[in-house]
């Protein structure tokens, strides 16, 4: 994957012939420019070129680019079938590419929480595509790297440790930015064909890993700053 496939460095699928009638959420193919700087300044590793770290973490900016921000299902040609892919987060029932459509698009379904709604720094029941969209583009204004850390084991079933990471420069449901790196690791289990064509996914990790650091300027209701998802004190640790 790459730019022979109509893309940047690291992700295929973004512009050329194949691309000319796609749908894109803003009218336009992303740029990558600034994101890739900050990965190539951030990142841990620097796999060999053709290995199959390399080819994962290439598949996953690819599969992330077209989930966020193609906005026809048959446009996305990291699947194996938008009809029958599927999503999956901690263990939960895998969701289709419709049902992700239903509960507001790509930030609001990896941050799916069954916390009460009055403990929910973030809240995606109330967030939509465009206000979840604008939340963390404002944060994170050079955008959200990624990389593979490691991959277990090779195809048809891959899974892999990465790591996802931006600075605060913007501020973040009321949170003022606060310019520190903000940063959070995961589990993701990619399910391919022969071609490395995703047939489903399976994610992994601690959503208030990546909340904390955003609202850890949060202000409690004692007035203390907190690093805590949700910027209230609890009550069952106040009665003690």
């Amino acid at each position: 994957m790459g730019d022979s496939e109509g893309g940047d460095k690291y992700r295929s699928h973004l512009t050329g012939e194949a691309e000319k009638n796609t749908k894109w959420r803003d009218g336009a193919p992303p740029n990558y420019d600034a994101v890739n700087k900050l990965f190539e300044e951030g990142r841990t590793k620097v796999w060999p070129p053709g290995s199959l770290e390399e080819q994962v973490q290439n598949l996953l900016k690819t599969w992330e680019m077209e989930m966020f921000h193609k906005t026809c299902f048959a446009d996305n040609k990291t699947l194996v079938d938008h009809n029958t892919y599927t999503k999956s987060l901690n263990g939960r029932k895998p969701i289709t590419l419709e049902e992700t459509r239903k509960i507001g698009g790509g930030y609001n379904s990896f941050l799916q929480t069954s916390l009460p709604k009055e403990l929910r720094g973030y809240d995606p029941d109330v967030e939509t595509v465009e206000s979840a969209h604008l939340a963390f583009t404002t944060t994170f204004p050079r955008g959200f790297a990624v990389e593979v850390l490691q991959v277990y084991s090779g195809p048809p079933v891959i899974p892999y440790k990465f790591r996802h990471w931006g600075y605060m420069e913007g501020p973040f449901k009321g949170c003022p930015p606060t310019g520190e790196l903000v940063e959070f690791f995961g589990i993701g289990i990619f399910h391919v064909d022969e071609k490395m064509k995703v047939e489903k996914v399976e994610f992994f990790f601690d959503r208030g890993e990546l909340l904390g650091g955003l609202m850890r300027g949060a202000k409690g209701s004692d007035g203390s700053t907190s690093a805590t998802e949700a910027p209230i004190s609890c009550p069952f640790l106040a009665s003690k």
